[in-house]
Parts: C-alpha cells; structure tokens; sequence
C-alpha cells in the first residue's frame, strides 16, 4: 500500500539525503518506475499532475493501478503517491478521498494571507486521514500542466509565517528553480535556502530538478533540500530512446513500442537515485 510522505522525508531530513519525486503518466511509466527504485532499495515519491490525473482516467484509478502494481511486483519499498501541485482545496479533498496519502497545495499565486487560508484548509481536512501535505511559497519558473510563470523568490519571513499558520509537513519554497527546460543557467539562492531550513526546521522540497547541475543539487540537499521533483528529464530519456529505435524497428504493438524507452529511462531513475543518495534507504 502506498504510505504518507513524512516518515520518508524525515528520515532523509535526518540523513542528509532526498528523496527523488518523479511524476507518472501511465502504467508503464509506473511500473519501470517501481521497479527501478525497487531495484536499488530507494524509497520513491509518485507524483501525479491534475493533467496526468485526467490522462489517466482519474485520482482513483491511479490508487488502484499502483496499489495493484505494487502486489503484483511485489514491491516492498517505500511508495508515496503525492498529488503534485493541487490547485484547490476540492482537488487535494479528491485525491485523499481516493486514497492519496501525499497532497500539495499549490496556492502560491494568491497573496500571502489568501495563500495560508487555503493551505490550512487543506491540512485541517487532510490530517483527518493522516494524510500528509506539501505547501508552495513564491513562484517556481516554468511551466507545470498548462500553467506558464516567472520566478519569485520565497521571502523567509512569509515562509515561516506559512509553516506555523498552516502546520504544513513540507514546504516548497520558490529559489530559482524552474519547471521544464531551463533558459540560461539555474541560479538557485542556497543562502536563503540554508536560512529557510533553520528557521522552519522542515523538510524542504525544490522542484523542477531537471536540469539542474549535479553538484547544485548536492548543495541544496546539504541546505535542507529533502525532496526533488524530476519529469522533463524522464520524458527526454524515453522520448528520445523511442524516437532512435523507431528508426529501425518496424513494431506496430504499442506494448512493444512504448517499452523501446524503458531502459533509458530507469537508467535516469537509478541515476537520480544514486545523486540523491537515496539508494539502500527504504
């Protein structure tokens, strides 16, 4: 069964290492997902979009597609399923009721006040179930869905106000990542990142890890980063593993065809893995 993000992130928060996220899109992406994290002893965060939730048919779905997936792979590690970037509270209320035991709250777009009624509001229902919940402060860069902003850098004192109003379990603070392909260099502020950790004493989480240079995110795990999101970098490595391999095989099978990114893939995954220095941690 799929567990709650907390105990993980804690661990890892007390380990000075993080836990990769990385975002399905069907069942095989799941599956080569689970099996390469299995393979090297990693827990593994599941992260689902509300547009790969509407791809793939549904909060519940996913929960039963995973769970099942799990026992029929007979998966022991650690497996968070985490709504990633939920935009309302009626969203994160549909994926605990589905069973989701991870959810964020994505309410970085409103003003600070309006930003902590809605995350509370969230916490207050999620906790009901045990549920743990992810917070966004600032605007992470990019494009996430459909949805296209600039970066604004978390403010510590708005942080610390988000944390203690809210009781979040994670915060997600906006320093210069971005969703997506970067345009120029990452410019990640690891100062205010080192100052954000002492001052919430939280597991932090930066998203848009794709693209971002190796020894940077060495840095921001040793500034209290806990958790990193990957996508595009997953989506390149099988994209352009299957566009080589069309080249010249003929297969028709969709079985066959999306399996031609597979090895390209969990090669990103045990890769991250190792970065991360979460492999032998579940």
């Amino acid at each position: 069964m799929v567990v709650s993000m907390k105990e993980m992130l804690e661990k890892a928060k007390e380990g000075k290492y993080a836990i990769p996220q990385f975002n399905i899109n069907n069942l095989e992406w799941t599956r080569f997902i689970l099996e390469e994290c299995q393979k090297n002893n990693s827990p593994v965060i599941l992260g689902v979009s509300e547009g790969a939730c509407k791809y793939m048919g549904g909060f519940k779905t996913i929960y039963d597609m995973t769970n099942d997936l799990m026992d029929y792979l007979n998966i022991t590690i650690p497996v968070a399923l985490h709504l990633d970037h939920g935009s309302c509270f009626e969203v994160c209320k549909d994926a605990i009721d589905a069973g989701f035991k991870s959810v964020m709250i994505d309410a970085s777009r409103f003003e600070l006040d309006e930003n902590i009624r809605i995350t509370k509001e969230v916490t207050d229902y999620a906790k009901l179930y045990n549920v743990s919940v992810e917070a966004e402060i600032g605007h992470v860069g990019g494009q996430e869905d459909e949805n296209n902003s600039g970066i604004l850098y978390a403010k510590v004192d708005e942080c610390i106000e988000l944390v203690n109003q809210t009781k979040i379990d994670f915060l997600a603070p906006a320093l210069g990542s971005v969703h997506g392909l970067y345009k120029g260099e990452p410019k990640l502020n690891f100062e205010r990142m080192e100052e954000i950790k002492e001052k919430t004493n939280m597991p932090l989480v930066l998203h848009g890890g794709s693209g971002i240079y190796d020894e940077q995110l060495k840095t921001a795990i040793s500034c209290g980063i806990c958790k990193i999101n990957f996508n595009t970098e997953l989506q390149i490595a099988w994209s352009d593993a299957l566009r080589e391999e069309i080249k010249h095989n003929k297969a028709y099978d969709p079985r066959k065809v999306i399996k031609f990114g597979e090895v390209a893939l969990k090669q990103c995954v045990s890769n991250k893995i190792a970065l991360l220095g979460s492999s032998n941690r579940a």
